[in-house]
Protein backbone atom coordinates (compact mmCIF):
# COMPACT_ATOMS: atom_id res chain seq x y z
CA UNK A 1 0.00 0.00 0.00
CA UNK A 2 1.36 3.43 -0.85
CA UNK A 3 1.23 6.40 1.46
CA UNK A 4 -1.38 8.08 -0.75
CA UNK A 5 -3.86 5.17 -0.58
CA UNK A 6 -3.42 4.94 3.18
CA UNK A 7 -4.22 8.63 3.54
CA UNK A 8 -7.37 8.46 1.40
CA UNK A 9 -8.44 5.32 3.25
CA UNK A 10 -8.21 7.13 6.59
CA UNK A 11 -10.04 10.30 5.52
CA UNK A 12 -12.86 8.47 3.77
CA UNK A 13 -16.12 7.92 5.60
CA UNK A 14 -17.32 4.37 6.03
CA UNK A 15 -21.07 4.24 6.68
CA UNK A 16 -22.08 1.56 9.17
CA UNK A 17 -25.81 2.19 9.59
CA UNK A 18 -28.26 4.47 7.85
CA UNK A 19 -31.82 5.54 8.67
CA UNK A 20 -33.34 5.65 5.19
CA UNK A 21 -36.89 6.16 6.45
CA UNK A 22 -35.95 9.39 8.26
CA UNK A 23 -36.32 11.60 5.20
CA UNK A 24 -39.68 10.00 4.39
CA UNK A 25 -41.13 10.29 7.91
CA UNK A 26 -39.67 13.64 9.02
CA UNK A 27 -38.91 17.16 7.82
CA UNK A 28 -35.19 17.45 8.59
CA UNK A 29 -34.46 20.95 9.88
CA UNK A 30 -30.84 20.95 11.11
CA UNK A 31 -28.10 18.33 11.05
CA UNK A 32 -25.34 17.84 13.61
CA UNK A 33 -22.31 15.55 13.73
CA UNK A 34 -21.71 13.97 17.13
CA UNK A 35 -19.02 11.71 18.45
CA UNK A 36 -20.07 8.55 20.25
CA UNK A 37 -18.88 7.22 23.60
CA UNK A 38 -18.64 3.46 23.04
CA UNK A 39 -17.26 0.35 24.70
CA UNK A 40 -14.59 -1.68 22.91
CA UNK A 41 -16.94 -4.47 21.85
CA UNK A 42 -19.40 -1.88 20.50
CA UNK A 43 -16.70 -0.43 18.25
CA UNK A 44 -15.74 -3.88 16.99
CA UNK A 45 -19.38 -4.74 16.26
CA UNK A 46 -19.79 -1.43 14.41
CA UNK A 47 -16.71 -2.17 12.31
CA UNK A 48 -18.46 -5.41 11.28
CA UNK A 49 -21.50 -3.32 10.27
CA UNK A 50 -23.85 -4.79 12.88
CA UNK A 51 -25.98 -1.79 13.83
CA UNK A 52 -29.59 -0.73 13.33
CA UNK A 53 -30.84 2.82 13.94
CA UNK A 54 -34.26 2.57 12.34
CA UNK A 55 -36.19 2.98 15.62
CA UNK A 56 -33.52 5.04 17.41
CA UNK A 57 -33.90 8.57 18.72
CA UNK A 58 -31.87 11.01 20.81
CA UNK A 59 -32.83 12.91 23.95
CA UNK A 60 -31.25 15.73 25.92
CA UNK A 61 -30.96 14.92 29.63
CA UNK A 62 -29.34 17.62 31.72
CA UNK A 63 -26.32 18.78 29.73
CA UNK A 64 -25.87 15.50 27.85
CA UNK A 65 -27.32 14.00 24.68
CA UNK A 66 -28.15 10.28 24.71
CA UNK A 67 -28.88 7.95 21.81
CA UNK A 68 -31.63 5.52 22.78
CA UNK A 69 -33.03 2.40 21.13
CA UNK A 70 -30.00 2.03 18.86
CA UNK A 71 -29.30 -1.66 18.35
CA UNK A 72 -25.63 -2.63 18.12
CA UNK A 73 -25.33 -6.42 18.03
CA UNK A 74 -23.00 -8.15 20.45
CA UNK A 75 -19.46 -8.88 19.29
CA UNK A 76 -19.26 -12.67 19.35
CA UNK A 77 -15.61 -13.03 20.51
CA UNK A 78 -16.33 -10.47 23.28
CA UNK A 79 -17.33 -13.14 25.78
CA UNK A 80 -18.21 -11.87 29.26
CA UNK A 81 -17.08 -8.32 28.42
CA UNK A 82 -19.81 -7.82 25.85
CA UNK A 83 -22.07 -4.77 25.83
CA UNK A 84 -25.85 -4.49 26.07
CA UNK A 85 -27.28 -4.34 22.50
CA UNK A 86 -29.98 -1.71 23.21
CA UNK A 87 -28.19 0.25 25.93
CA UNK A 88 -28.15 4.06 25.93
CA UNK A 89 -25.10 5.63 24.29
CA UNK A 90 -23.77 9.09 25.03
CA UNK A 91 -23.34 11.47 22.11
CA UNK A 92 -20.54 14.02 22.28
CA UNK A 93 -21.43 17.55 21.17
CA UNK A 94 -20.21 21.04 21.99
CA UNK A 95 -21.89 22.68 24.96
CA UNK A 96 -23.44 25.48 22.88
CA UNK A 97 -24.93 22.91 20.48
CA UNK A 98 -26.44 21.02 23.43
CA UNK A 99 -28.01 24.22 24.81
CA UNK A 100 -29.42 25.03 21.37
CA UNK A 101 -30.88 21.51 21.05
CA UNK A 102 -32.35 21.68 24.57
CA UNK A 103 -34.38 24.75 23.66
CA UNK A 104 -35.49 23.43 20.30
CA UNK A 105 -36.50 19.93 21.45
CA UNK A 106 -38.77 21.44 24.09
CA UNK A 107 -40.84 22.96 21.28
CA UNK A 108 -43.89 20.96 20.32
CA UNK A 109 -43.30 18.36 17.64
CA UNK A 110 -39.49 18.59 17.35
CA UNK A 111 -37.31 15.58 18.03
CA UNK A 112 -33.76 14.35 17.48
CA UNK A 113 -33.26 11.37 15.19
CA UNK A 114 -30.05 9.69 14.03
CA UNK A 115 -29.52 9.68 10.27
CA UNK A 116 -26.40 7.55 10.05
CA UNK A 117 -23.50 6.09 12.00
CA UNK A 118 -20.14 6.13 10.28
CA UNK A 119 -16.40 6.07 10.85
CA UNK A 120 -14.31 9.10 9.93
CA UNK A 121 -10.55 8.79 10.40
CA UNK A 122 -11.18 5.71 12.53
CA UNK A 123 -13.54 7.48 14.95
CA UNK A 124 -17.21 6.54 15.25
CA UNK A 125 -19.56 9.44 14.52
CA UNK A 126 -23.33 9.79 14.50
CA UNK A 127 -25.17 12.30 12.34
CA UNK A 128 -28.30 13.46 14.12
CA UNK A 129 -31.00 15.78 12.84
CA UNK A 130 -33.52 18.05 14.46
CA UNK A 131 -36.73 16.90 12.84
CA UNK A 132 -40.46 17.49 12.76
CA UNK A 133 -42.77 14.57 11.98
CA UNK A 134 -44.61 14.54 8.66
CA UNK A 135 -48.34 13.98 8.46
CA UNK A 136 -49.76 11.39 6.07
CA UNK A 137 -50.76 14.00 3.48
CA UNK A 138 -47.22 15.46 3.57
CA UNK A 139 -45.80 12.05 2.74
CA UNK A 140 -48.20 11.58 -0.17
CA UNK A 141 -47.38 15.06 -1.45
CA UNK A 142 -43.63 14.34 -1.27
CA UNK A 143 -44.15 11.07 -3.16
CA UNK A 144 -46.10 12.87 -5.91
CA UNK A 145 -43.36 15.50 -6.26
CA UNK A 146 -40.67 12.81 -6.42
CA UNK A 147 -42.62 10.88 -9.08
CA UNK A 148 -43.22 14.04 -11.17
CA UNK A 149 -39.54 14.97 -11.00
CA UNK A 150 -38.49 11.47 -12.06
CA UNK A 151 -40.92 11.50 -15.02
CA UNK A 152 -39.67 14.94 -16.12
CA UNK A 153 -36.05 13.78 -15.99
CA UNK A 154 -36.90 10.66 -18.00
CA UNK A 155 -38.70 12.76 -20.63
CA UNK A 156 -35.70 15.09 -20.93
CA UNK A 157 -33.38 12.11 -21.24
CA UNK A 158 -35.54 10.53 -23.96
CA UNK A 159 -35.79 13.77 -25.93
CA UNK A 160 -31.99 14.22 -25.90
CA UNK A 161 -31.37 10.71 -27.19
CA UNK A 162 -33.43 11.26 -30.35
Amino acid sequence: MTAKTKKTEQTAERIVAQNRAANYNYHLLEKYEAGMKLAGTEVKALREGKANIRDAYAVVRGNEVWLLNCHISQYLPGGPWNHEPLGPRKLLLHKNEIFKLTGKTQQKGLTLIPLRIYFRKGIAKCEIALAKGKKQFDRRHAEREKEAKREANEAIYRSRRR
